[in-house]
C-alpha cells in the first residue's frame, strides 16, 4: 500500500485540526498549539543540520527560533492560568504527522531536502493559518489565549511567504 505524502498528511491532520477544535477546550487548544509549534521546531532543526542551501538553512534556523518563543510564551501563559495542555486527538495526530515528515525528510538530501522541507513548510503554514482563522482563534474561550493566537498569527502569515519564495527559487 502505497503511503501518503508528507504534505498530504499535514493538510488532512490540519483539516481534522479545525474540525475537531469547533468543540476544542482552551487545554486541548492548548495542546494543538505547542504540537504544531513544535513538529515545526523538530523539522527545523533537521533542516539546519541536513539542508543543502544557505536560503534553506536560515529559513530552518528561524522557523526553530520563532517557534520555539510562541512556545516559550504559550508555556508560560498556560502555566500563568493554571491550565494543563490536555492531550487529544488532534494534537496526537500532528505528532505523528511531524514524525512521518521527519521520516521522509531523513531519506533525501540535496537539493530533494531543500524542495521537500520548504513544500512541507508552505503547506504546513498554510494550514496553521487557516486552522487558526477558522477554529482555534474564534473558539479560544480565555481572552489572554485568545489574544496569544492572534498575535502570533501575522508570524504565521510571514513564515509563509518566506517559504513560498524560497520554494519559487528552489523550482527555478
Amino acid at each position: 500500500m502505497k503511503t501518503l505524502s508528507p504534505i498530504l498528511t499535514a493538510a488532512l491532520i490540519l483539516v481534522a485540526t479545525a474540525a475537531f477544535a469547533q468543540s476544542a477546550s482552551d487545554a486541548q487548544i492548548a495542546a494543538i498549539v505547542v504540537t504544531a509549534n513544535q513538529v515545526d521546531i523538530d523539522a527545523g532543526k533537521l533542516a539546519q543540520m541536513r539542508g543543502h542551501g544557505a536560503e534553506v538553512k536560515d529559513f530552518a534556523k528561524l522557523m526553530v527560533a520563532d517557534h520555539s518563543g510562541v512556545n516559550k510564551q504559550a508555556v508560560a501563559l498556560v502555566t500563568k492560568l493554571k491550565v494543563t495542555p490536555e492531550d487529544n486527538a488532534t494534537s496526537q495526530a500532528l505528532a505523528a504527522g511531524g514524525v512521518e515528515n521527519l521520516k521522509t525528510l531523513k531519506a533525501l538530501s540535496g537539493v530533494a531536502f531543500d524542495k521537500a522541507y520548504v513544500a512541507h513548510e508552505v503547506a504546513y503554514h498554510q494550514q496553521v493559518i487557516d486552522a487558526l482563522d477558522k477554529a482555534l482563534i474564534p473558539n479560544a474561550q480565555n481572552a489572554e489565549l485568545k489574544a496569544l493566537l492572534v498575535a502570533v498569527r501575522p508570524a504565521f502569515v510571514a513564515h509563509l511567504e518566506h517559504a513560498q519564495k524560497i520554494q519559487v527559487t528552489l523550482n527555478k
